[in-house]
C-alpha cells in the first residue's frame, strides 16, 4: 500500500513567522501562497498556514505516560534516525520543548522516542520515532 500525503490547514498569527519557522527552521519547502496563506510541503504532505490569529492558541492537555500532551497537536513519525537529527537540529536552535526529547512507554509494543514543541502561534506539533516501526498500530 503506497502512503497518501495527507493535508492539513491550520492557523497561524504571522506568515513571516510561519515562512521562518516551517521553511526556516524545520525546513520545509514552500509551495504556493497567496496574501492569507502558504503551503508547505510537510516531509511530503501538504500543510497550510492560514493567516487566522483568532483561531490560534494553545489546546488543552491529556496525561499521556506521565505527560501533558497537547490534545490538539499534529507532526510525524519519522524513522528513527530522521527523528535523531531533527532532535539535534532542534536543540542546537535552542528550540523550547512542550515535552523534552524521550522515550515513552518504555519496554511496551509502543515504545518510542517522541518531543512536542509549540510554532510561533501556538500550534503544537510532535515528532515521533518507534523503536520497532512495525508496531505503529499494534496493540498490547
Amino acid at each position: 500500500m503506497t502512503l497518501a500525503p495527507f493535508h492539513l490547514a491550520f492557523p497561524v498569527n504571522d506568515l513571516a513567522e510561519a515562512r521562518a519557522f516551517y521553511g526556516g527552521l524545520l525546513g520545509c519547502a514552500e509551495g504556493r501562497s497567496d496574501g492569507g496563506w502558504i503551503d508547505f510541503n510537510f516531509f511530503g504532505h501538504q500543510i497550510v498556514a492560514y493567516r487566522a490569529p483568532h483561531a490560534t492558541g494553545k489546546a488543552d492537555t491529556s496525561g499521556v505516560d506521565g505527560d501533558a500532551v497537547p490534545i490538539r497537536h499534529f507532526g510525524l513519525v519519522l524513522p528513527m534516525p530522521d527523528w535523531e537529527a531533527l532532535r539535534d537540529r532542534l536543540v542546537k536552535a535552542g528550540t523550547k520543548f512542550l515535552i523534552a526529547p524521550d522515550v515513552r512507554f518504555v519496554g511496551s509494543i509502543g515504545e518510542q522516542s517522541s518531543l512536542f514543541f509549540l510554532d510561533p502561534s501556538g500550534n503544537a506539533l510532535e515528532f515521533k520515532a518507534f523503536k520497532d516501526p512495525s508496531k505503529l498500530f499494534a496493540k498490547a
